[in-house]
């Protein structure tokens, strides 16, 4: 399915190849109960951050170290030179304190290392999403409870600085349960660091804000606002490698919206909407991530209670989708998943079967075989996979 050699990392499959580098696997966990707004009660099982090391010529799996004692480190993000990582704490109090916190950590996988250097309140509840600037010079936060996102400086040594913005959503939409006030899901900046993109499902809106990088400010776009389907519940976004193209998934009515871009003055078009269900499908289910391949050939997006990988091809002209295949992730609840560095394996998160499974993508058509490898993970909610020091 997968030969050859892939330059930058030096992994390949025929005799005489050398690998350069090895992969390291960052999991996320819920350690501690998670109250919905709806009432529902997520039990969480894990201990912390889980560690594993991949080998990305075989895709051999094998545990490397637990950091226990961090609460609820519900999403994960490492620094452009993956040495600093940052996690989420979802939490609803901090110290008596309604917030949720961000922490911040300096990493050494090969020596077994996790050093914490410092956590700072995100000034409202529940952050889920966490991602980094192109620079490693400012981290970004989405808190789902309020519905902000809140912005940190970071130091020479990794840590956190003060935080340099905070911005309060306003506003609701149609279904009462879920939308009864604003959800900000996700926060993503472009590769030019110029525009912030942040999907808000309690307010049915894909927000831009322009980023002012001297100072770690957003100014708001009102204009470039894009709103979607009344009750469609945007949750996250996948940039096309050259970011011509968006790729936006609605959690609550299971639609992948496809958008071309403006890449200069940052602004959205919308260009197609596709489900993420079989047509058949008459059960209960939601989406979780999207994630396009490195090749940028295909996008992928998770389905929950279908507990499925759907598989779209991207015309590369058009940036419009042509439907694939779906794949069940062998589990249940697939909340995230990731794709390696080459584009060779990608791993699925099944939260509430508490395992991760790997599947190998066949390049020439975009569809997942299941290598029969599966690791046990409690209550796994998010997969980083990075590569490692290289190897001579």
């Amino acid at each position: 399915m997968w030969s050859g050699l892939d330059e930058e990392h030096g992994v390949g499959v025929g005799e005489g190849v050398v690998m350069k580098s090895e992969f390291y696997i960052y999991v996320g966990t819920y350690t501690e109960d998670i109250l919905f707004g709806t009432g529902e009660i997520l039990e969480g099982k894990g201990e912390g951050i889980y560690v594993f090391r991949m080998d990305p010529t075989s895709g051999e799996i094998e545990s490397h170290h637990t950091m226990e004692g961090i609460r609820n480190p519900s999403y994960l993000t490492l620094s452009p030179s993956n040495e600093f990582l940052y996690a989420v704490n979802e939490l609803k109090k901090f110290r008596g304190e309604r917030t949720g916190t961000v922490s911040a950590y300096n990493v050494d996988p090969a020596e077994k290392e996790f050093n914490f250097l410092n956590k700072k309140p995100t000034r409202e509840t529940d952050p889920c999403h966490v991602s980094i600037d192109k620079t490693g010079k400012y981290v970004l936060v989405a808190n789902y409870g309020t519905g902000s996102i809140s912005v940190f400086p970071t130091k020479e040594d990794g840590s956190l600085g003060k935080i340099s913005e905070f911005i309060q959503h306003e506003g609701s939409s149609i279904n009462q349960e879920r939308q009864e006030g604003p959800h900000a899901h996700s926060i993503f900046l472009d590769k030019e660091n110029r525009y912030a993109y942040v999907p808000d499902l309690g307010l049915d809106e894909l927000r831009v804000y322009k980023f002012k990088s001297e100072k770690g400010e957003f100014e708001t776009c009102e204009d470039k606002n894009f709103e979607v389907e009344p009750g469609a519940g945007p949750r996250q976004i996948a940039f096309h490698p050259p970011e011509s193209y968006v790729y936006l998934i609605n959690e609550l009515n299971s639609t992948l919206m496809a958008f071309s871009r403006d890449e200069k003055e940052g602004d959205l078009k919308q260009i197609q909407t596709v489900s993420t269900l079989p047509s058949d499908f008459t059960g209960e289910s939601s989406t979780a991530e999207v994630i396009v391949t490195p090749s940028g050939k295909y996008v992928y997006g998770s389905n929950r209670g279908h507990e499925s990988i759907v598989i779209y091809e991207i015309d590369q002209n058009t940036g419009k989708l042509k439907y694939v295949d779906h794949e069940s992730t062998r589990g249940r609840t697939p909340r995230h998943f990731a794709i390696d560095p080459t584009g060779r394996f990608l791993l699925a998160a099944n939260q509430d079967s508490d395992n991760i499974v790997t599947f190998e993508i066949d390049r020439e058509t975009g569809k997942l075989s299941h290598t029969g490898k599966v690791i046990d993970v409690p209550t796994p909610v998010c997969v980083r996979i990075v590569e490692g020091p290289k190897k001579t």
